[in-house]
């Protein structure tokens, strides 16, 4: 599409990534600021002659047009000063920079993109340190010491694990996991010359030793320690790091989770171990179907593959030298992944696939030698495809700049299960019935979701922002959605006390006033009357719900109720009617 309207950024932008500034004869000094964070996180527009009241509620009293004397000199202005030494690095082009009308008036309109990797940290006044900015729901900050460092160190095409750790020697290996990893090595390539060279020299062809040729040290790399090093010394070098897995589907009332990894001592909590540990976990309930290759059986699917290669990009993107946890959680409509760090690519173009800039390319190397990895830029539309074959809803990547945590999430729910059609139509009537397939999408990621963003729609529908912000806008209007503004951050929840419209009510809806159930879960509770108990199992066999999530989905709104209750026996879930 095109550029959007002034109008329509006004209505119906996203406020983290618009900027309104007062402009009458001079350049305001902050929009410097204002340029450098829009550069160092996802780019945004800034629109000089234009007042913001940003807590006024009433679209209309929220914009003040001012009048901005002398345009074409302020635009003069501007190219001097961001080619001058003022700002670090120029990312515009002069299609960037215009003079629009609105209102009658004439509004200066300044488009910056998001800075390349190679480029950030965009600073001003000549000192990173000091000059550099971000954006959050709150405006511009000045970034932290360890957010430039970051910036800088992702700079760098070599990647950040392939530095010498001094004083960390061969004697910081675990014997045992370089062990297991060799012969892992050498089942993927039994002709490989590196098969004969001893530890030391087979860790230094891979990338986990290092010799500085100017002074003649020696030791571990970042790589070679994170991967195949003993707990002890890779917690007296990496203390800000930890490595959690939870198991947290099926849930008993009051528990927290069902299975956990995390260090206790009873295993060398390297990356290699990590991993091999907690893949079992991950895909013992994904269902293989029976195939054969010759007389062997393959048990590899598009979706253990596809979590495989989420496995592996939360370990070659994280950031090891920031606090923070890799964390691996696995629900019962999915999976969650979570990394310190931020993204070297916009969400974008990592959607789109082909480039791939990982944070640590030697552990990438590491794990692609043995299989764990596919091609250079192919990671995450492995990820995508499955997801797509399956029908399940787009996996959903998102970084928090203020947590510096990036998140992936794996949905196992259907786009609209039909279950979620059900609530909303006894929620909404014929409202819902009438709406266009992009608002029905929305409001069912939402009640699936809890709470969505415009972002994670732009990427659920691949639409542009405003665009977004136009469907959400009308069903705040509608009264569908709920609208929880956080300064320049907006989330919005469904309406579950939505009132149907007299015109849109039919005769059953106002005769029949018996327990607010929908079919799905009238069937599922009648079942439980006639039998006494039902399985996630049996709720498929008896229902058009199609995936055990989401089984789960249905029968928590029982619960929610408290017509129902969960029951174990074993290892086996089942839910009676409630005392």
């Amino acid at each position: 599409m095109g550029r959007e309207s002034i109008a329509d950024l006004l209505k119906y932008g996203e406020r983290i990534s618009l900027e309104c500034k007062k402009a009458e004869s001079t350049l305001p000094k902050s929009v410097w600021e204002t340029y450098s964070s829009f550069a160092n996180t996802v780019g945004g527009t800034i629109l000089l002659g234009i007042e913001e009241d940003i807590k006024a509620k009433n679209f209309l009293e929220r914009f003040h047009i001012g009048e901005i004397k002398n345009p074409n000199q302020l635009i003069i202005d501007f190219w001097n000063t961001v080619n001058s030494e003022k700002v670090s690095a120029n990312i515009l082009v002069d299609a960037n920079v215009s003079i629009e009308e609105y209102q009658g008036k004439n509004i200066i309109r300044i488009d910056v993109p998001q800075a390349s990797y190679h480029q950030r940290p965009v600073y001003i006044n000549g000192n990173p340190l000091k000059g550099s900015f971000k954006r959050n729901h709150e405006g511009d900050y000045h970034c932290t010491e360890e957010e430039v460092k970051s910036m800088l160190r992702d700079a760098s095409d070599t990647g950040n694990d392939g530095g010498l750790l001094d004083g960390y020697s061969m004697s910081d290996i675990d014997p045992e996991t370089l062990k297991a990893y060799r012969i892992e090595y050498e089942l993927r390539n039994p002709d490989h010359v590196w098969n004969g060279l001893d530890n030391k020299s087979f860790l230094r062809n891979l990338g986990g030793y290092t010799i500085d040729r100017v002074t003649g040290k020696e030791g571990l790399t970042t790589a070679g320690l994170l991967m195949f090093g003993t707990g002890l010394a890779i917690r007296e070098r990496f203390g800000n790091i930890r490595m959690d897995y939870l198991d947290e589907s099926q849930l008993m009332p009051g528990s927290r989770w069902n299975d956990r990894l995390t260090y206790d001592g009873m295993w060398e909590n390297n990356l290699y171990n990590f991993i091999k540990r907690i893949m079992p976990k991950l895909v013992q309930d994904i269902r293989r179907p029976f195939k054969l290759s010759g007389m062997s059986r393959i048990d590899d699917t598009p979706v253990h593959k596809a979590i495989r290669e989420a496995v592996i990009n939360l370990v070659i993107h994280s950031d090891y030298h920031v606090t923070g946890v890799l964390k691996i959680v696995k629900q019962d409509d999915g999976f969650l992944f979570s990394n310190p760090g931020g993204l070297k690519l916009s969400i974008p173009a990592i959607y789109e696939g082909g480039n791939s800039r990982a944070r640590n390319p030697h552990i990438q190397t590491m794990l692609r030698m043995i299989g764990m990895g596919d091609n250079i830029g192919s990671g995450f539309p492995t990820i995508l495809n499955a997801w797509k074959e399956e029908n399940w809803r787009k996996p959903d990547l998102s970084e928090n700049t203020e947590l510096h945590v990036v998140e992936l999430r794996l949905w196992t729910l259907s786009l609209m299960p039909q279950e979620c059609t059900d609530y909303l139509h006894a929620l909404m009537g014929n409202s819902y019935d009438h709406l266009s397939s992009e608002d029905q999408i929305i409001l069912c990621t939402t009640y699936l979701e809890k709470e969505i963003t415009n972002a994670r729609i732009q990427i659920l529908l691949n639409m542009h922002s405003t665009d977004v912000g136009k469907h959400l806008y009308e069903l705040v209007e509608k009264g569908m959605l709920l609208v929880t503004p956080n300064g320049r951050w907006t989330t919005y929840q469904l309406n579950g006390q939505y009132n149907i419209p007299p015109d849109q009510l039919q005769l059953s809806e106002i005769t029949e006033p018996t327990l607010d159930l929908i079919d799905t879960d009238r069937i599922i509770y009648d079942y439980i009357c006639e039998n006494g108990f039902i399985t996630s199992k049996q709720v498929i066999s008896i229902t058009k719900i199609t995936t055990v999530p989401g089984a789960s989905i249905a029968l928590n709104r029982l619960i929610n109720k408290k017509l129902i209750e969960k029951k174990r026996k074993g290892r086996q879930f089942y839910y009676v009617k409630a005392n």
